[in-house]
């Protein structure tokens, strides 16, 4: 696949921006390697059915959209002590080493053409670097785009039985005046070392004009816990996957999702966990409310190795409609290769239930009021999972909007 952008994808605007950012040789190298691997790949796999593409992500216009030598964010780091989180041009002054071995080592640059795109030329970056035995809470990294393109990278290392809670928040500064929307694409690494325990949650809330991508995939070791929590509520479209590796012995897992779309907005999400090791753990939960025209898609998928031994493995999925016009696919998957599982998946598609609603009226609930009070019922499942206070108040604040 190519694309034409706005100044051109060629060798020299990458090097302009390497060169710009005074970056070692190494990382231009590889900002090369995934630009001279764009014309071999492909979009992400969409789900399709005969006739049909679920998502269509060549409505993503490239040459209105990405301009790689001006991007613009503004962006706040907050640290927690005895952790370092460093944007990327502090990380390779202090850290270097360490991002040379860890950078794209957990998630493949080029495993598709928008993770290719962004790793030739993303601007921003954080390195959140967690040492041995340290236990930190409140990392945060809150981020305003103020471009009509941008690409963010972010890599997080544990070492040995340290833990981190990570919030992420991206937004912008509004619609643009040329209609043309905005480009954001996000990838997040996690490489959680043996007995550490990573919480990362995403809130993305960007304006209804703009179209995001992004990739999270993490790598746990032995007796490690990577547990995602992705928060979608802007956007016209959104492509958003989320991954784990279970490669350590008595790894665990949680994703939890939450969007609500309304207008014409288009979720695609997506949850996947890999058990290759035994006595693994993962729990996929994902809730959403869609109004309007809105439409969802989602894809969740369990695979269970040969060798997984005594794995457990849960997923379900849950869509309320507020419309008669908006429109919900699921796919949950089970890949299962050996006996020694307990696995289960789910996913449900419905309307607010009539009968609740009466009882509501009846009890001199105005009808409106009744609807908001029962979808702030449906996310309720989906907040008891997320056990950072900050990001739980944060989706009940978006929701109140939206119904608002």
């Amino acid at each position: 696949m190519s694309a034409t952008l706005k100044q051109g994808l060629s060798e020299e605007v990458v090097r302009d921006l390497s060169a710009t950012r005074d970056e070692p040789e190494w990382l231009l190298e590889r900002r090369l390697d995934a630009l001279s691997a764009l014309d071999d790949l492909d979009l992400p796999d969409v789900i399709q059915t005969p006739g049909r593409r679920w998502t269509n992500l060549t409505d993503l216009s490239f040459e209105q959209l990405v301009d790689p030598l001006n991007q613009s964010d503004e962006t706040e780091r907050v640290t927690a002590e005895g952790v370092e989180v460093l944007d990327f041009e502090t990380a390779l002054d202090e850290h270097e080493d360490l991002l040379r071995e860890e950078f794209g080592a957990t998630l493949d640059p080029q495993s598709n053409y928008l993770t290719a795109l962004s790793a030739a030329l993303f601007t921003t970056g954080t390195l959140i670097y967690v040492p041995e035995g340290v236990d930190a809470e409140d990392v945060k990294i809150r981020t305003e785009m103020r471009s009509d393109s941008l690409f963010s990278h972010t890599l997080v290392v544990t070492e040995e039985s340290a833990s981190v809670t990570i919030l992420e928040a991206i937004g912008d500064e509004g619609p643009t005046a040329d209609d043309e929307g905005r480009y954001f694409s996000n990838l997040v690494e996690v490489a959680a070392g043996k007995n550490s325990n990573v919480q990362f949650g995403s809130l993305q809330n960007l304006s209804e004009d703009a179209y995001c991508y992004t990739l999270k995939h993490g790598v746990a070791a032995d007796d490690a816990t990577v547990d995602w929590i992705e928060g979608n509520f802007g956007t016209q479209i959104t492509r958003s996957d989320v991954e784990t590796e279970l490669d350590g012995e008595g790894s665990e897992s949680q994703i939890v999702g939450a969007f609500f779309g309304h207008e014409d907005q288009h979720f695609d999400v997506n949850a996947r966990v890999w058990h290759n090791a035994e006595h693994t753990t993962a729990d996929l939960v994902t809730r959403g409310v869609l109004d309007d025209t809105a439409r969802s898609v989602y894809e969740g998928v369990q695979d269970v190795g040969r060798d997984a031994w005594d794995t457990s493995s849960y997923q379900r999925e849950n869509t309320l409609m507020l419309s008669d016009d908006s429109e919900a696919d699921a796919s949950p998957k089970l890949i299962i290769k050996n006996h020694d599982t307990e696995a289960s998946h789910s996913a449900t598609v419905g309307q607010v239930d009539q009968q609740d609603l009466f009882y509501m009226n009846s009890r001199g609930i105005s009808p409106r009021q009744a609807r908001n009070m029962l979808v702030e019922g449906f996310f309720v499942p989906v907040l008891e999972e997320i056990a950072v206070e900050e990001f739980r108040d944060d989706v009940q604040d978006l929701v109140h909007e939206r119904l608002d």
